[in-house]
């Protein structure tokens, strides 16, 4: 297409053009627009690896390995599962947020929120059973609160359960929010709350090394478990895009 001047007008980039019912404004907390988006026609499996998201697969992965690492170099008990089922929970809640970040076309949205719940539902079995394995050697003497870690990991049990109650409900049943266009006015809190629970998941894991289990037997390091909840907060918050916040005055749907 010729502009008024005989030359030809240069195309849209890729990265500004917007999905039909979609707002323009798609671009992360940092970066350009398009840096943090599921382009059409491109393969859902890319978006867990998409922009800054390697740097957060690069933390959570190694943070990982250093827990079990930890634990299979030592004696293993009842107890050594805790800190095995609650870092594969942290895992596959990272791979949940960064599944669904770059979603932005309605079909995406679909397929994304699928897997964003199966992935909720699997870190939500294994987050359980390390919350029963820990109950259950707390049981004999009682004591279940003499640590920050301990106070950290009820309050961040609780806000999980209420996330998921509210996460499911919005989207299986909208009629308990009077409505899908209500419960749609809803994502944005969810999604600030789902990012503030990633932090607290991860002070938990930070405060575990002052325990006297980490101090005895696993050692893990605190500077090491800090470096890597930065890493991964580095990889994940980037990718934000502000309309999904409510930061653009736009964009109700998840």
């Amino acid at each position: 297409m010729a502009s008024a001047t005989g030359m030809p007008q240069r195309p849209p980039a890729a990265d500004d053009v917007a999905y039909e019912g979609e707002d323009r404004e798609t671009e992360p907390l940092l970066g350009r627009r398009g840096d943090a988006t599921q382009h059409e026609g491109q393969s859902f499996f890319k978006n867990p690896i998409l922009g800054t998201a390697v740097l957060a697969q690069v933390g959570i992965i190694i943070l990982v390995l250093l827990i079990w690492v930890s634990v299979f170099t030592k004696p293993l008990i009842l107890f050594s599962g805790h800190p095995l089922a609650q870092s594969l929970g942290i895992l596959t809640l990272v791979q949940s947020i960064l599944s669904i970040q770059p979603t932005v076309a309605p079909d995406q949205k679909r397929i994304g929120q699928r897997i964003h719940a199966s992935l909720n539902l699997l870190a939500f079995l294994f987050l359980t059973a390390g919350v029963v394995i820990i109950e259950y050697n707390k049981y004999p003497d009682g004591v279940h609160f003499h640590s920050v870690h301990g106070y950290l990991g009820v309050i961040t049990s609780i806000a999980l359960a209420l996330q998921y109650l509210v996460g499911f409900t919005m989207w299986a049943t909208p009629v308990l929010y009077g409505g899908v266009d209500n419960a749609k006015a809803i994502y944005k809190y969810h999604r600030w709350s789902g990012y503030f629970i990633l932090v607290l998941l991860l002070a938990t894991v930070a405060a575990a090394t002052r325990t006297d289990y980490n101090l005895n037997v696993l050692k893990l390091k605190l500077w090491s478990t800090l470096l890597l909840a930065v890493l991964i907060l580095a990889g994940v918050l980037p990718r934000i895009q502000k309309h999904k916040l409510g930061l653009t005055g736009s964009a109700t749907s998840r």
